[in-house]
């Protein structure tokens, strides 16, 4: 409503009140036609833009609050995807692991060194579950080494032990092909590559090295060495933590290495 007052009293006072009790302009005697009727325009359109106004505020506010619930169903849409996908992951990862039933949750246990490490690292929650992925298919190229050769209880031959060097490849070739939304195909690639570029497929360096397959490069060779395989006992815990210890700064990336070191000393890590 729109509410202009119109008196004889000119002074400021009686002005103020007017306009405090809600009037929407102050005319004083004797009235002049042309400024009354400028005065209710300007007042009709201050009170058509207060309208607008308040018209456009209370549609932005319902847009917003849209938005906030279309953003909550999307983060929960994800989160549900994102296990849906690492579900999937672990059921892949366990028929890789049946052709090798002597490395059975070795890359579970990887998985979860590797994901400690990042956590310890204060890295993001994307790099974490790029990492949980690219650890539970990381020995996926295995599929395509004969399984003789994975369980055999001696010593490889030359030959043996570069059939078993091909499993980053292929596992970087079976990968690929799917979207993920973290370099999955590109870490399995590079967890046997060492930062002094004495590791294989490609020996590549520090350089061209994902810290991802820094991380799961440690995490791997520590399961490893804990662990019993076909041609050996397990060599223990404490052999594989003075291996990656001795080789930290040339084989291994030194930050990784000691917060690997730091898990089992005093943060009490013990793979399950």
């Amino acid at each position: 409503m729109v509410v202009i007052m119109i008196t004889a009293d000119a002074s400021v006072e009686t002005a103020v009140e007017a306009l405090n009790q809600g009037a929407s302009a102050y005319i004083t005697k004797p009235l002049n036609v042309d400024l009354v009727l400028a005065t209710v325009a300007q007042a009709l359109e201050k009170q058509r833009l207060v309208i607008e106004n308040r018209r456009l505020y209370q549609a932005a506010q319902r847009e917003l609050v849209e938005r906030k619930r279309a953003e909550e169903e999307s983060r929960r849409y994800s989160e549900k995807l994102q296990e849906l996908i690492e579900d999937i992951i672990k059921a892949i990862a366990l028929t890789t692991e049946m052709r090798d039933p002597y490395t059975s949750g070795h890359q579970h246990r990887v998985t979860q060194l590797a994901d400690a490490v990042v956590r310890e690292m204060g890295l993001s929650k994307e790099v974490a579950a790029g990492i949980r992925v690219a650890g539970s298919l990381h020995d996926i190229g295995k599929m395509y080494v004969p399984g003789e050769i994975l369980s055999k209880p001696g010593k490889l031959t030359e030959i043996e032990f570069d059939m078993i060097k091909t499993h980053p490849k292929a596992g970087y070739n079976i990968l690929k092909t799917i979207e993920f939304p973290w370099p999955v195909a590109q870490i399995v690639l590079q967890h046997h590559e060492r930062i002094d570029g004495s590791g294989y497929p490609a020996g590549i360096s520090a350089r061209d090295l994902l810290l991802e397959a820094r991380i799961l490069g440690v995490a791997d060779v520590v399961e490893a060495m804990a662990s019993h395989r076909p041609y050996r006992p397990a060599l223990g815990l404490a052999r594989a933590l003075e291996e990656i210890s001795q080789k930290k700064g040339s084989h291994y990336d030194p930050e990784v290495v000691d917060i690997c070191l730091k898990l089992f000393a005093e943060k009490g890590f013990r793979f399950h």
